[in-house]
């Protein structure tokens, strides 16, 4: 995989319900990150006193955060009403020449922002909750 542009990496979230996913408008900065807790089963017997971790244990998680600009009433008030309303609607992260990650996602931080001579600005954290899934691109 070579270089790729930072604008390509997008947030787009299901504003209905019904499967059609919206770019999620006015950000400037996206991140994605995935974690998987380990489970230790390390005794006095593992060998030369290695740790040793249990293959396929433990609960994974993802986590994706963004910043921007306020550029579209619909995905700003949905995000505001997902947040207020403690919903979990299925997301999508496009991370090119990677794949594409789906699932649901609680917004976990929505923060605003702005000074006296510049624009207004949010902060958006998501956390996954439930089942995700990876299709290639």
């Amino acid at each position: 995989m070579g270089a790729q542009n930072g604008k390509d990496l997008l947030i787009k979230l299901d504003l209905t319900g019904a499967g059609q996913f919206e770019t999620v408008a006015g950000l400037r900065a996206t991140r994605i990150s995935f974690n998987a807790e380990s489970v230790d089963v390390t005794s006095l017997e593992s060998q030369g006193g290695w740790r040793e971790l249990l293959s396929g244990a433990g609960v994974k998680s993802a986590s994706i955060s963004g910043s921007g600009v306020f550029r579209d009433a619909d995905t700003d008030e949905r995000a505001r009403a997902i947040f207020f309303g403690s919903e979990t609607p299925d997301f999508q992260v496009i991370v090119p020449d990677f794949g594409i990650v789906q699932g649901p996602f609680q917004v976990t931080a929505l923060e605003y922002a702005g000074s006296h001579d510049g624009e207004a600005t949010y902060e958006l954290s998501l956390a996954s909750a439930g089942l995700l899934t990876f299709t290639a691109l």
